[in-house]
């Protein structure tokens, strides 16, 4: 009997012929907004752990707000960072639980181009490790919406450092393989 050799997967060709530190990374304009009722800029631990660790990551805070829970604000505000070019991505946190106040899926929704579906799919199976069942009152969304990467986070620290931590440092970094959001950037907007 003759051994079988198969042929590369198309995935281990493109690490080899695309070394991993010859790639650089593509520093982003993100941009944060807080849902919340209750919070200011001196209690906004959750907008705070972003905004630090996106920092930390090398990218550039663009822009930093704390709005009501009113999908109409929270619609106006992720509707203008959505136009403003200096903005590659925005991480909303709160907003996202069953409650008669949390409107933020349905404020950025009708928004989006196009749906991350894994987005909040993993988020909730990375938070199962956490948090156990209670996963299932986040509703956690991402998308991409005039060029521009909408990702919703729950108002607690722990949900934005997993999101952060376990998803979006990866993605938002040009360096990651076999693949990575920002490669996409200047193909969101094709026709």
């Amino acid at each position: 009997m003759t051994a079988c050799i198969l042929p590369p997967h198309p995935a281990e060709i493109a690490l080899a012929h695309d070394d991993d530190a010859q790639r650089t990374f593509q520093p982003l304009g993100i941009a944060v907004l807080t849902v919340s009722d209750t919070r200011t800029e001196a209690t906004d631990k959750s907008g705070q752990l972003l905004a630090t660790r996106i920092t930390a990551a090398g990218h550039r805070l663009a822009a930093r707000a704390i709005e009501r829970d009113d999908r109409y604000r929270i619609r106006a505000v992720v509707s203008a960072w959505i136009a403003d070019p200096a903005v590659d991505a925005i991480i909303t946190t709160g907003g996202t639980g069953l409650t008669g106040r949390d409107g933020t899926p349905e404020a950025v929704a009708p928004l989006l181009d196009k749906e991350v579906q894994g987005f909040g799919e993993l988020f909730r199976a990375f938070s199962l490790e956490d948090i156990g069942t209670s996963t299932l009152q986040s509703r956690a969304l991402g998308g991409v919406a005039n060029g521009t990467f909408v990702f919703c986070l729950p108002g607690s620290t722990g949900a934005c450092a997993t999101g952060w931590d376990r998803i979006l440092v990866q993605q938002l970094d040009s360096r990651t393989r076999p693949c990575n959001f920002v490669e996409l950037i200047p193909r969101l907007l094709e026709k």
